[in-house]
């Protein structure tokens, strides 16, 4: 199987490359794509010796250039977000990791599902900012679409063998998303106006990247995965339900009309979905240890607290208007996330920014990418703008 990673050099391109790693005689890597760590993708390039290098950023694709020619290398390096469209859907491409963060991994998506690839969802924003968009582009090429975050893989696994993108399983009741609950589950809205960026990503459980360790920190990241959810498994809101667990050994459960839950159990550890898609519909390797249930000794569950993490509240708001919403609650949460991290804005920031925002737009259907990306573009401006305001009100 022939596998392009997009995103590469981030926390989820990098578990990929250790799967394939593990597989070289099943998996060649044709392509590797990063924004803008040069160096970190010249060593993986020197690893796997892809065909094809994709850097976002035109800078860092000069440096890449420059280290790549004169070696013997049979890679050809390509800058810009055309480049990586290009990549998606070549013809030499079997199996796409979608890994982009943000609504800067859209177009590529977009593109591998109308090619008919096996795209692997690592960037979940494809999904909630242009998911049916996604899901009829996967059915129009005959692409094959399986959710790599840990929750929505678990739900893959735990459902029928035969899952149409989009399409609601018979016999479902409802999915239930288990939520970590990060790294300030137990604190005050008081406690968490004062917490650092440091200490937003120093997530218990998993080793993420900084936007989606404040995501977590947040519960956006539960909140982005309902709306996921919806589109992924053709279910209504209200028939997901979030459920915080804080071991993070329980990745997800459906429940059936029968009584039955089923659940998918396993270390926190993403490299057990990336090798369940890689593989599917057969196992492979991982190089994750298996659980000890009894060193575990308890899992425990508990509902979110909604006040204390209003994101949630405002990803289900945003799951339930449909058409542009969802587009404009993730461009909003992506800005407030970078101005937290630059010491722009307080943690309790976030969510507040996020609900000005939806609170100034007018829901329209998401029946065109154009559409889509207006949308996003909006929310991006205003929420910048009010960010400016408030830094001159409070100089």
């Amino acid at each position: 199987m022939r596998v392009a990673v997009l995103g590469s050099t981030g926390s989820i391109g990098a578990s990929t490359l250790d799967v394939l790693g593990r597989h070289p005689e099943r998996f060649e890597v044709v392509a590797l794509a990063a924004a803008s760590s040069h160096v970190r993708l010249f060593e993986q390039i020197v690893r796997f010796r892809p065909r094809f290098a994709i850097m976002q950023d035109p800078a860092a694709g000069a440096q890449l250039l420059a280290a790549v020619r004169g070696t013997d290398l049979p890679t050809e390096v390509l800058i810009g977000p055309d480049a990586l469209c290009a990549v998606a859907g070549h013809v030499e491409v079997d199996t796409v990791m979608a890994a982009i963060v943000g609504a800067a991994g859209l177009p590529s998506t977009l593109a591998a599902a109308e090619a008919g690839k096996r795209v692997l969802l690592a960037n979940k924003e494809s999904l909630v900012v242009a998911g049916a968009l996604l899901i009829e582009a996967a059915r129009r090429g005959g692409a094959t679409l399986i959710p790599i975050d840990s929750e929505h893989n678990a739900i893959f696994q735990c459902l029928p063998e035969k899952v149409e993108s989009g399409r609601r399983c018979g016999g479902v009741r409802r999915i239930l998303l288990t939520a970590s609950g990060g790294p300030f589950l137990r604190l005050t809205r008081e406690e968490m106006r004062k917490v650092s960026p440091h200490q937003a990503c120093d997530h218990p459980r998993w080793r993420m990247g900084r936007k989606i360790s404040v995501d977590s920190a947040t519960l956006m990241n539960k909140g982005l995965e309902l709306i996921e959810a919806c589109l992924m498994f053709g279910m209504e809101p209200s028939d997901v339900s979030v459920v915080v667990h804080p071991q993070s050994i329980v990745h997800s459960l459906v429940e059936y009309v029968d009584g039955s839950i089923l659940a998918q159990l396993g270390n926190p550890d993403m490299r057990t979905p990336i090798a369940h898609a890689l593989g599917w519909p057969e196992r492979i390797l991982s190089g994750v240890e298996s659980l000890d249930l009894v060193a575990a000794a308890r899992l425990d569950f508990e509902a979110p607290d909604s006040t204390r993490f209003p994101c949630l509240r405002l990803a289900r708001a945003a799951a339930e208007a449909g058409g542009t919403t969802p587009a404009v609650l993730n461009a909003a949460n992506e800005v407030a996330v970078e101005a937290f991290l630059a010491g722009r804005l307080d943690f309790l920031g976030i969510p507040d920014l996020v609900e000005a925002v939806l609170e100034r737009h007018e829901q329209r259907p998401a029946t065109a990418l154009s559409r889509v990306l207006e949308a996003d573009r909006w929310a991006r401006g205003l929420a910048e703008s009010m960010l400016v305001r408030e830094a001159r009100a409070d100089a």
